[in-house]
């Protein structure tokens, strides 16, 4: 099967990046799940894999060493652009992040790229309110003890 080009879009700094390495392991209506190689590798970060929840508005994430150690979990709030001619998907950061990491730390981060985005016009104030909704929604499932239920899709395929 051939699936749409998956697409990166940032807000801050402005960039659109095909995702082209990136492996398709499920395309269905309510989520896309992928593995891949880190697009600008760090210290520790190599390869993971992550879950676009397309109805909720947002993408899980999970960042691992190079030897397959689970750095941490990375939830990004995203809204998505199906475009059926060019047969593109083109995922937008919506700059609102959450880590989660193995010992259970959550930490909420970029919250001022939010404002920094709104101001300069990036940024409408609409998608401003369903970005904080989405992390909302988000936060009430990691906070619930229910993060499981989203790491799921992607820890089905070790």
């Amino acid at each position: 099967m051939t699936y749409p080009a998956l697409y990166r879009r940032r807000l801050i700094p402005d960039e659109c990046i095909l995702l082209k390495d990136d492996i398709v392991l499920e395309w269905n209506e309510d989520r896309i799940v992928t593995s891949w190689k880190a697009l600008h590798p760090k210290k520790d970060l190599h390869h993971g894999s992550s879950c676009y929840f397309l109805k909720e508005g947002f993408k899980v994430s999970e960042f691992l060493a190079e030897d397959g150690s689970l750095l941490y979990w990375y939830c990004d709030i995203v809204s998505y652009d199906f475009d059926k001619t060019q047969n593109t998907m083109i995922v937008t950061d919506l700059l609102a992040d959450v880590i989660i990491y193995p010992d259970g730390f959550v930490k909420v981060v970029d919250l001022d790229e939010l404002v920094t985005a709104l101001e300069c016009r990036s940024l409408s104030l609409d998608t401003l309110k369903a970005s904080l909704r989405q992390l909302d929604k988000l936060l009430h499932i990691i906070y619930g003890g229910q993060l499981n239920t989203l790491t799921y899709y992607i820890t089905q395929y070790h």
